[in-house]
């Protein structure tokens, strides 16, 4: 649904080696996700076949640690989001999270060394952007922004931009002409046939 050469970057982002920079809180507690993901990816007792379900099943846990699921749905819905019954937003938030979960384990394969560097965040009140900039194999230079936001002592993201392209803007322009077009059932039912593909 969103164009795969933004996941592949987004969901890369986990899985790369940082350069440590001097940084603040938000910066510092998605470097913490960062670095169990790669521990996960790199314990070679977990790459066994009869182990890769608990491999996926640890790589879904640290992302649902890290990821604001009920505000990134709120944000991909927009306007839809009020309308719909506590049960549809239940259901939307396990089917997107699935779609995103999806993605994200098919890149874990590609993973090939890439290396990010982290440039600095900037704070405002409970949000904050952490911008990296992921360094690709090829020395091509890919700025990424960490949109996060405050509960507790946690940061958690809701959104992530690629070269300057909002994962949940894009997927809410998706998402709102799917609804104007045809109906919100007619978006779940997309989704549910998405998130159950092999």
């Amino acid at each position: 649904m969103a164009p795969r050469s933004l996941f592949g970057i987004l969901f890369f982002l986990v899985l790369i080696v940082s350069i440590p920079v001097l940084s603040g809180e938000p910066t510092e507690q998605i470097r913490e996700t960062s670095d169990k993901i790669i521990a996960i990816v790199s314990n070679h007792d977990l790459n066994r076949t009869d182990r890769a379900e608990e491999k996926r099943q640890l790589i879904r846990q640290a992302v649902d640690e890290r990821f604001k699921w009920d505000e990134m749905c709120r944000r991909a819905l927009g306007r839809h989001w009020v309308k719909r019954t506590q049960e549809e937003k239940k259901e939307f938030r396990d089917l997107f999270a699935k779609l995103l979960e999806r993605t994200y384990l098919e890149k874990v394969e590609g993973y090939s060394g890439e290396e990010v560097i982290y440039e600095g965040e900037t704070i405002d009140g409970k949000y904050a952007v952490v911008k990296v900039e992921i360094v690709t194999q090829k020395k091509t230079d890919i700025p990424v922004h960490y949109k996060v936001v405050k509960d507790g002592n946690q940061w958690f993201i809701y959104d992530i931009s690629v070269n300057g392209i909002s994962l949940i803007n894009n997927y809410r322009a998706q998402f709102n002409s799917i609804i104007v077009k045809s109906s919100y059932e007619d978006l779940i039912d997309k989704l549910r046939l998405k998130v159950s593909e092999d």
